[in-house]
């Protein structure tokens, strides 16, 4: 690909409510060729089955290179609450939020990082969110959302150490939404304070935003909607 041709993007989790706000917002910005939208719902895609994420990458190398990855997925309450007690605790929920909010996101990766340009900036993004920080955490709780979103943050990290070797310019980061009026923050949006819910539109914009400004220097850590960086 020549340094002048526009690059693609690759929106995972392109059929919920955010991702579906990141594909429009890459979409309107005229920056790339094509986004491709990957979803269970939309392509069959799925980030829990290997086979069908390296069938994915397959396709998307046939096209322009990826200046954007973007994994919008995750699971928070899908048939299990968030537990407030460690009693609450079960294995199958412990694996279940680890097998799509870390093992999902650290499979994408492999699959699709060596699609990257070597030559330019590029980068890769996950979902995250604050309540995956050990450092910031001052009140408990959520054991399975917590532990598998703290997973995920030390997968972006190792990712950003390994890639700098072959792609001195990549960016690999976390991202912490907010608070985004979609089905996952659903159950818990009576608590939020008064201009604080966003729409997934504002938070999408807010999110890429970000991720424009990041620089090498920046790779592997985690950056809420406003830029600051979530501690670890």
């Amino acid at each position: 690909m020549s340094e002048d041709a526009a690059p693609s993007a690759i929106i995972i989790g392109a059929s919920g409510g955010l991702g579906r706000a990141v594909a429009d917002a890459a979409g309107a910005s005229g920056r790339f060729a094509v986004v491709h939208r990957l979803s269970r719902s939309g392509t069959g895609f799925d980030l829990e089955d290997e086979a069908s994420i390296a069938a994915a990458a397959a396709e998307v190398a046939k096209g322009p290179a990826p200046a954007l990855v973007f994994v919008a997925t995750g699971v928070l309450h899908h048939g299990e609450a968030p537990e407030r007690s460690y009693r609450a605790m079960t294995a199958e929920h412990l694996l279940r939020d680890y097998r799509v909010n870390t093992v999902g996101p650290a499979l994408a990766a492999k699959h699709f990082l060596p699609l990257l340009p070597r030559d330019r900036r590029a980068v890769f993004a996950a979902l995250s969110a604050r309540v995956g920080s050990i450092g910031d955490n001052r009140l408990g709780g959520w054991h399975s959302y917590r532990a598998s979103k703290a997973a995920l943050n030390m997968i972006l990290r190792n990712l950003s150490i390994e890639i700098a070797r072959s792609h001195p310019q990549a960016v690999v980061a976390g991202l912490h939404p907010g608070t985004v009026a979609t089905d996952l923050s659903a159950p818990f949006q009576k608590g939020v304070a008064e201009g604080r819910l966003f729409d997934a539109t504002y938070s999408a914009e807010r999110l890429l935003s970000v991720l424009d400004g990041l620089m090498p220097a920046d790779s592997g850590g985690v950056f809420a909607w406003d830029g600051a960086r979530v501690p670890e």
